[in-house]
């Protein structure tokens, strides 16, 4: 077995940094400051409370980045203006046909349900499957992007597969989710995006805490780290409320809580 850990740094909201190998993956890049507005669509805006913990241009050199769905939370105009046109972005058809169409990206995937690309740095590679996620019930799902979640198979080229990461992205515990555990059921980190995202009129359209407990039992990892919980006015489940239900629930060794701005290994 290849002894080298992943490290996960957390930046702030879902926006994490994934290092393996030669391989540095970022997810849901959103860089905007502390009182700035993030436009969710339809006219919904929510205002920043924290800051992220590093800029986009204290970025180290990027793989590719895996983003969940195209809003204002997860991919702004800062790192619109920021990243890279030829960095690589794997992320939904939805998202893939803006960022190409109107942003000028030029190395974009959009995966179906799925499906899968492959990036590979040196020696090492990474399998981004795109896995099922809703972020929203019913009828309500037109009202906003479509999202996918993520697993990441890392390994060296030509080898076994030595680390799994799941990417929950912005959904919510939907009878789709049963099909990842059947399909992927050694997971090594799980990413999981709280928050419980609660839209005018009170509609939930995140995990909030007991369904995040819910999927983390769904998933079974060997390690959890919870993000997108403290970032937006309209994130209401609040991390300690998370933190309660696993600890109720006997799963306080799974989970892993990572400050903005820290980094953990696995």
């Amino acid at each position: 077995m290849d002894p080298r850990p992943l490290s996960l740094t957390f930046i702030g909201t879902a926006t994490v940094l994934l290092r393996w190998g030669e391989l540095t993956l970022l997810t849901d890049p959103n860089f905007l400051h502390r009182g700035q507005l993030a436009y969710l669509g339809k006219g919904l805006v929510s205002r920043r409370l924290t800051e992220p913990a590093l800029g986009v241009g204290d970025l180290p050199p990027l793989s590719g980045v895996v983003l969940s769905h195209l809003h204002g939370d997860h991919f702004d105009r800062v790192a619109r203006r920021g990243l890279d046109r030829s960095v690589p972005l794997l992320t939904t058809p939805h998202a893939q046909r803006r960022l190409v169409g109107r942003h000028g990206f030029r190395d974009v995937t959009g995966l179906r349900t799925w499906q899968a690309r492959t990036l590979v740095a040196g020696g090492d590679q990474v399998r981004v499957t795109a896995v099922p996620g809703r972020h929203a019930p019913g009828p309500f799902q037109a009202l906003l992007p479509p999202v996918m979640g993520s697993v990441l198979e890392f390994g060296e080229v030509g080898g076994p597969v030595q680390r799994t990461v799941y990417l929950s992205g912005d959904t919510l515990d939907v009878p789709e989710l049963r099909e990842v555990p059947a399909r992927y059921p050694s997971v090594d980190v799980a990413v999981l995006h709280l928050g419980g995202t609660t839209l005018p009129g009170g509609l939930v359209v995140t995990l909030d805490a007991v369904a995040g407990a819910d999927v983390l039992e769904l998933i079974d990892p060997a390690a959890a780290v919870p993000v997108h919980y403290d970032d937006y006015g309209v994130f209401r489940s609040p991390l300690a409320d998370f933190r309660a239900e696993v600890d109720r629930r006997g799963l306080s060794g799974v989970v892993r809580y990572v400050g903005r701005g820290e980094t953990a290994e696995f």
